[in-house]
């Protein structure tokens, strides 16, 4: 299958490069030119539009930013078959509902959709070891599955178009979730100048131990959040709209608020594009009081 890349972000670039390695035939697109040369510079070839990377494309991958990103790209303007023919999976992270409307506009213009969003990092993406999540007609699941399956080991059908989305905004939310509760009690750890590793091994050792504490440990410690994989202002996208759908489903969203706030915050402090870790400096400010 020759596929598309709309979409050359951190992950968009790292999943067409993948593709790439897996030997198949791969052009990219991105909104943002500089964000596009560089992936060009990695190896990614390049299209001048998104029409003419779809144009001769079997599947059409989409790491766009978010819905209205995918409606701007695919839709405004575009001629009434743009997709036929054109199978076209979304693997970015949207509300359910927003999912089944661009279903409805791709198979308007004579295209197939399969929402297959992902959970995992640049690593993963390199190494073929991202999570897979995917909604939609089993058929058209199984037809994408060799392409699916070059991008993660094994890959999901969760069930409905929707269902695939709405798995993968409870992971990201549970991001935001243990990035927030560990800060807090690290952060009383630091306050009270206990030793952080004693503190860690006991952690390790229980059943409350995410993979993730220590993983991003280092970053807590020496308040550096460079490098990111997965910035900050991403998981705060990810989190206003979990709230909204969640609070569609009728669901408590308080403490989904607060961890909002915690990123507007982050955020005003110029955090934006660091780490999504640096949410630690919202709730644990060094400057309030001593840090050991």
């Amino acid at each position: 299958m020759k596929t598309a890349v709309l979409g050359l972000g951190l992950l968009g670039s790292e999943i067409a490069l993948r593709l790439k390695r897996q030997g198949r035939e791969v052009v990219g697109w991105n909104r943002g030119s500089e964000r596009a040369e560089a992936a060009r510079k990695r190896g990614v070839m390049l299209a001048g539009s998104p029409e003419e990377a779809i144009a001769e494309a079997d599947i059409a991958c989409l790491l766009l930013s978010d819905a209205e990103a995918i409606l701007d790209t695919l839709f405004r303007g575009a001629d009434a078959d743009r997709l036929a023919g054109c199978i076209v999976v979304q693997m970015g992270t949207i509300a359910p509902r927003e999912s089944r409307d661009i279903a409805e506009h791709v198979a308007a213009q004579g295209g197939e959709y399969l929402e297959a969003p992902v959970l995992g990092s640049l690593p993963e993406a390199r190494e073929g070891n991202l999570i897979l999540m995917a909604g939609g007609d089993p058929d058209l699941f199984e037809r994408c599955l060799p392409v699916l399956k070059d991008l993660s080991r094994d890959p999901r059908l969760i069930g409905d178009l929707g269902q695939g989305a709405a798995l993968k905004l409870a992971m990201n939310q549970l991001i935001a979730g243990l990035t927030a509760t560990f800060s807090l009690s690290l952060g009383l750890v630091r306050r009270e100048n206990i030793d952080v590793e004693q503190f860690m091994t006991l952690l390790r050792s229980s059943a409350l131990y995410a993979k993730t504490f220590d993983k991003k440990l280092d970053k807590y410690l020496s308040h550096d959040y460079g490098a990111a994989n997965f910035p900050l202002k991403h998981l705060h996208k990810d989190v206003r709209l979990f709230r909204r759908v969640a609070d569609e489903n009728a669901l408590d969203t308080r403490l989904t608020a607060a961890i909002e706030s915690a990123c507007l915050q982050a955020e005003e402090q110029g955090l934006g594009d660091l780490d999504y870790s640096a949410l630690y400096e919202s709730f644990c400010d060094p400057s309030s009081n001593r840090e050991t």
